[in-house]
């Protein structure tokens, strides 16, 4: 087995989900399920983010114009549903189903189409940018799907091709650097370096958040999900060493 993974970037006015995003820098979506048939496409996402951006959101799924990873850019006449799962201050869960017409297409679709039955979706969304991890056969013809594609998205959504590695079944597929997002690694590393994390600070969260250009809550709310998710894996994988160590 392989991952493939890629990113889409998507241009101001052609994605209701994308430009909401980059209006809320802090919101992020999720995919908790992503599943395909040559018919139709289902899929759950979890999104966090200020309530504010929760509800722009949630305007943005039940736009009339938006079908959940839709390529086609005129109305391509699907029936689509969407359905609000669950709902809190800085949650939101989303279901959204459609079934295909003759011209639409998405990013399952095509890779259904050259790769196959089989493949586990796996997705995160932040401003602009939507990044795709595919696990698929090792003898799928990657480059097929990826021309395919970009065929598809046209000239209105970037795409970058980022890794296509073998699975280790031995190893966490992703460290845990790789699996934050690009700015929340910046702010971290930021941290790090202009010297937040040392007894006593060599600066402050506005000072630091000054000098990165961005808002205070923007840089707040990205080193607590970078830590957060660097304390999880820790965490895991100390629990996977226990556990291993107790097998000797």
């Amino acid at each position: 087995m392989r991952e493939f993974v890629f990113a889409l970037e998507y241009e101001p006015g052609t994605n209701p989900v994308a430009d909401v995003l980059a209006a809320y820098p802090d919101a992020s979506i999720r995919s908790l399920s992503c599943h395909v048939t040559a018919d139709s496409l289902w899929r759950v996402d979890h999104a966090e983010g200020s309530a504010d951006a929760l509800e722009a959101l949630e305007d943005a799924y039940k736009n009339a114009d938006f079908f959940a990873d839709c390529l086609v850019k005129d109305d391509c006449g699907a029936d689509c549903e969407v359905q609000v799962l669950d709902r809190s201050n800085d949650t939101l869960v989303v279901y959204t189903y459609w079934d295909r017409t003759d011209v639409c297409t998405s990013v399952p679709h095509v890779a259904l189409e050259h790769l196959g039955e089989g493949l586990l979706f796996e997705t995160y969304r932040e401003e602009r940018r939507y990044r795709w991890r595919i696990v698929l056969g090792s003898d799928a013809p990657i480059h097929e799907f990826f021309d395919a594609l970009g065929d598809e998205v046209g000239e209105c959504t970037g795409i970058e091709m980022l890794r296509l590695t073998e699975l280790d079944p031995d190893r966490n597929h992703i460290e845990p650097e790789q699996a934050l997002p690009a700015e929340q690694r910046e702010a971290l590393r930021a941290a790090v370096e202009h010297g937040y994390y040392e007894t006593p600070r060599r600066i402050e969260l506005g000072e630091l958040a000054e000098k990165l250009e961005i808002p205070r809550s923007t840089l707040s709310y990205r080193l607590r999900r970078a830590e957060s998710s660097l304390a999880t894996s820790f965490v895991e994988a100390d629990d996977s060493l226990e556990t291993l160590v107790a097998g000797l």
